[in-house]
Formats: structure tokens, sequence, C-alpha cells
């Protein structure tokens, strides 16, 4: 029986039913006689669904759900002999539900691609000797070895070795991280240059990324599909309708009546009004690159009045780029200090000397061989260029090559900043140091000033440290700073802001960024740059980088919403009309089917004035966004 509703409730069996359907209203339109009525097989089609789900509903959930009253209606207008009427509602109804479907439909692979990050087995190391184990024989305490390149398997300490970890798939930071013995390191982030012996704290499970993908699972199935507001209103709607038709006959003793009231009484346009709008609102999104998986996203994105940011690839470019250059004399010159520390780097695989030596290229500066090049991984690199040695790196690590160090304002302005730095020696002397960070969005301050203006409060939850995020925030317009936070404390983070009150919006990018964009009312994830997962833990995807889409489905969002409520009562309107016309014998089951479908045609016309509309380039206020008009 399931397989059997299930083959009927598809999109190719409905427009079945709805060719036997038209074909029913022509021979009725042309007076012809079908030895059997063509609308029969659009009552089974369509009508076996909605009578198994009213069985179902009152069986075994024990509720009053529209289906009840659809189904009511299609046996009562089959008693009368009104076949045509009775295949209609339930053409109609099948329509409403495959728009619906369609709707709430979301990819559930995330869960699957998070956990893929993380290492099938470990080197545990026992007595000097090297085994490679599977993850879940992994306990705490043991002593695992991790090469560059490999993802470290469980929470732990370094107990030797020096390194840099890229931690960007729990924290978001865009820099790897230098750590040496005695700092922690975390399941799942990538061990990028040394090799490291770690002692393991946390595994399986209760490590950082096991609760991340628990989070994000939890997130999935706390999500529910939005419920027909029709089923809503199902408690009384039914009792209603019977009540008004049970008058109607014994008051007028027709029953023809009767059942003219159980027809137009059918919520076809009521059913149609969500699914329809958000349909169009979907589509008008996907226009401008905006994938918005459920209506009910949508409803909540226009209640949004605090924007929760991610920082590294929502905020900024996700990349790191040279944004000062410092020298120590006037013995040497910015481009020198420049061209000397990227002809060093050029052999390195750490991204800030590429982001040296691509800032070198695109200044058109002489890049030298090197030679002799050496790294020691969290601390720098040391290499011969034209006969000079160079040193590029941290202050301990020049302090420990004899270097003498100096400090002056602008260098302790960059690292006020937040911004990394490079200190660059030539032949034993402190040339000068190079700053990096990562690239704002140009948009960024418009977007956050742009919410405002619509009432939304803007905050930062990013894993980077408290001097970057701040200056950041500082620069974008955004008050307030939360930061260093691994997942789960941006998941606290958001449940705070929602038990205070506020509908908040999630937006981000990265793996870390998941349980979040689950925890929050809406999640809108950068789909261009951003993870998968991310993306598949979202309710939302922006297929580019461009954050001011963030307004623009505000406005859309607030519309799809209001024009939900005006077709609800359209079509409320309509049949109120149709049920007075009804009792009054004005209508019989047919016409009056005909005329209550009326509400229906008027629904999608109204969701197709919605997908037209243009929500990007100004708001409600009038405001142009420059940003939409290349669109």
């Amino acid at each position: 029986m399931e397989r059997t509703v299930e083959l009927l409730s598809g999109v190719k069996m409905t427009v079945v039913g709805g060719v036997f359907l038209a074909a029913s209203l022509l021979g009725m339109l042309l007076k012809f006689e079908f030895p059997l009525n063509p609308a029969w097989a659009t009552v089974v089609i369509c009508g076996v669904p909605i009578v198994n789900k009213a069985i179902k509903h009152i069986v075994g959930r024990r509720k009053i759900s529209s289906p009840l009253l659809i189904t009511i209606a299609m046996f009562a207008a089959i008693y009368i002999g009104e076949v045509f009427a009775a295949g209609e509602v339930a053409f109609i109804m099948a329509i409403g539900g495959i728009l619906e479907k369609k709707t709430i439909e979301r990819a559930k692979r995330g869960i699957k691609k998070l956990i893929s990050l993380i290492p099938a087995q470990g080197r545990v190391i026992c007595e000097n000797v090297e085994t490679l184990v599977p993850l879940g024989d992994i306990k705490a305490g043991d002593t695992l070895r991790v090469l560059p390149g490999e993802s470290i398997p469980v929470d732990g300490e370094i107990t030797a070795g020096l390194t840099s970890v890229d931690q960007s798939v729990l924290t978001g930071e865009s820099m790897p991280v230098d750590k040496g013995v005695g700092d922690k390191v975390y399941c799942g982030t990538m061990n990028r240059f040394g090799s490291i012996d770690i002692r393991a704290l946390k595994v399986g499970k209760d490590s950082s990324f096991g609760k991340l993908v628990e989070i994000v699972r939890e997130a999935e199935q706390n999500k529910s599909p939005t419920e027909r507001i029709v089923d809503k209103w199902a408690s009384w709607l039914v009792p209603a309708a019977l009540a008004i038709a049970a008058i109607t006959y014994f008051a007028t003793g027709d029953i023809t009546r009767a059942v003219t009231v159980l027809v137009v009484f059918c919520p076809c346009a009521l059913v149609l009004a969500t699914p329809t709008t958000v349909m169009a609102a979907i589509g008008q999104a996907a226009k401008y690159g905006v994938i918005v998986k459920s209506g009910a996203a949508l409803e909540k994105m226009g209640k949004v009045d605090c924007a929760a940011f991610d920082k590294t690839g929502t905020l900024t470019l996700g990349k790191l780029a040279v944004s000062g250059i410092f020298v120590s004399s006037k013995a040497y010159s910015e481009s020198e200090v420049l061209s000397l520390a990227a002809s060093a780097e050029s052999l390195s695989e750490h991204p800030l000397g590429k982001a040296v030596v691509l800032c070198a290229r695109e200044r058109g500066l002489n890049l030298y061989c090197a030679e002799n090049f050496k790294m020691l991984p969290g601390c720098g690199i040391s290499a011969s260029v034209g006969g000079r040695k160079i040193l590029c790196g941290s202050a301990g690590f020049l302090k420990e090559n004899s270097v003498g160090l100096k400090d002056f304002p602008q260098l302790d302005s960059a690292r006020s900043e937040g911004k990394a730095i490079i200190l660059v020696a030539v032949d034993g002397e402190f040339a000068g140091a190079i700053a990096l960070s990562d690239v704002i969005k140009n948009n960024a301050s418009d977007v956050v000033g742009e919410l405002y203006e619509m009432g939304t409060e803007s905050v930062l939850l990013t894993g980077d440290n408290a001097k970057t995020a701040e200056f950041l925030a500082s620069k974008v317009g955004i008050k307030k700073v939360f930061s260093g936070l691994l997942p789960m404390e941006k998941v606290e983070k958001i449940r705070e802001l929602r038990a205070a009150g506020k509908n908040v919006c999630m937006i981000g990018d990265g793996v870390n960024d998941a349980p979040a964009l689950g925890t929050a009312d809406v999640g809108v994830a950068m789909g261009a740059m951003g993870s998968d997962i991310a993306v598949e833990a979202a309710e939302i995807a922006l297929m580019s980088d461009d954050i001011s889409r963030i307004p623009y489905l505000k406005r859309l969002s607030n519309a799809a919403v209001w024009l939900i409520k005006f077709n609800i009562s359209l079509s409320m309107a309509i049949n109120t009309v149709a049920i007075t016309l009804s009792v009054m014998a004005l209508l019989n089951p047919v016409t009056g089917a005909l005329v209550h479908n009326l509400g229906s045609v008027l629904v999608v016309l109204n969701a197709g004035f919605l997908y037209d509309r243009n929500y990007i380039k100004s708001s409600r206020r009038g405001k142009t966004i420059s940003q939409f008009m290349s669109d």
C-alpha cells in the first residue's frame, strides 16, 4: 500500500491525473458523455494518497487535519454523482502537496562529509615502536606521532617537535598557528610542516571535532519541516465545514447545497498560498545566486534582528595580503626589504611566505635565486640571496640568531591591530618587518550599516585573536565582538543571544561554522568559497562571496511572508463568498469547484508577481545598493 501511495504521489502520476481531469472538463463543455468519466482516474490517482494520509493522521496521530476534510468532500461529491468536482479537489490538493514537498527538501550529506575529515587511523608510539592503529583503538594517554601533511586524529598536547597547525577547520583562522611542546592541538586540524609527538587527551566523540559532528547532527535532527498553515487550522476548519454543511442540509433539505459547501470549503487556495509563494521567492533568490532550502528559512529570515558574522571568508576575503612594510633605518628601502624577503621565501610552503612572494611579484620587483634554504617550523626561514644571508621569522627566531631588534611606532601599531609580522634580517642586521593581514571585503561596512538601518544588530563571532577581531570590527562598524571561539563556544554564544530574545542569523563559510549555522534561527553559508559542510548545515547558501545578499534576503523574506498572509486572507475571503453562494443554491458542486479555484489561480498569479519583482536595487526606504547594479 505504501509503495502504491508513493507512486501515486509523484509528479508524473499527478500530471496524468491532471490530463484525465482536463479530458473530463472538455467532455462537460462539449456535452460529450464518456462510458466512464475520466475524472474517476483523477480521483483514484490524486485522491488515494489524500485518503491514506487522513486515515494515518486519525489512527496513528489522533489528529484532525485538512486531508480529512478533503476526503469527506470527495466522497460527498461522488455520493451525489459529481465525480468531476471530487477529482478537481483531489488534483489541486495533490499539486499543493508536491509544491510544499519541494520547498522543504534538504540535502543531508553534510554529516558524512564532516566525518570524512577525521583520519581513520593514527600512529601510536609504544616503546619507540611506531604502529598504525584504527582511530577507535586510540585511548587517552597514548603517544601519537603526526607527520607533516597529516590530520591530527585526537585532541592532545605536543610532547616533542615544532610545527605550524592549520586550525581553520575548527577556528576559521586564516593563518596556521605555530605550535611547540606543551601546546594543545585538536582533532581534525592539519599538521602543516614539522613532525610532532602528542599525548592524546580526548578521543572519539569527546574530541573537539567529535563534539562538532554531534552538534551538527543534533541541529539537523531538530529541524522540522514547515507545517502547513491549513493543518494548524484543521482542528476548527473541519468541524466548521461539517457544521455549516449540516445546517445547510437540515435548513433547506437540499443535499446538493450541503455537498457544494464541503467542496468550496476545501482549502485548495489555502494549501497553495504558502508553497507557491515560497517557490517563487526561492526562484527569485536563485536568480541572484542565493539558494534557499526551505520556506521556513524565508519566514525566519524576515524576523531576524541579530546577524552574527564569522570573520574569515565572510567579512574578509579569506586570504593573506601584505598590508605594510617597515624599514629599521635609511639603509634599506621598503622595496629592498620586500624583494630580499620574497626571494628568501620563494622556496617556502608557508602561507605567510607565499603572500610575501605574491606581493613582490605584483609590484614587479626582482626575485633572486635562494640558496641554502632552511625552515624551522613555527619559527622562520633562512636562505642565502645574492651572497647575503636572509632571516625571516619571529622575534625569538632572530634573537636566537644573534640579531638585535628594535621597535618603532608603525610596528607597534601593526601588532595592536592583530596583524601577522615577519621580521627580516640581512647579514645579521635587523632590516625591517612585513605586516600581513586578511583583506576586508569592500562592501562589509555597507552591509553592516544597511542591516542596522533595518533594525538588525551585527555581532562578530570568530576564532581569531582579540586584537585581530576588534580591529576588523572597528573597520566595518560592528560593536559586539566575541573572539577566540571554538565551534562549541560559537554555538553557546548563539544560544545566549537567542535566550536574550534575539532572532539570530548566522553567516559563515567554514566547517567550524557548521554547528553555529545549524543552531541559529537561520543559517547562511558562503557557498562560493565555503565548505560543503557549512553549506549543508545552513538553510540558505550564497553561491557567491557577496554578503550584500544578506540585506536583499531580508527584504525578499519580508515580501514573501506578507504575500503568504495576503494570499491566505484572499483565499479565505473567496471561500467565504463561495460558501454563501453555495448555501443560497447559486453554485452547485461543479461550478462551486470552478469558482473557488479562482482563489487558486490568483494565488499562483501573485506568486508570479513576487518572482518578477525587484528586491535587489532598493529597499523599502528607497536606498540604492550599488553592489547589485552590476547584476
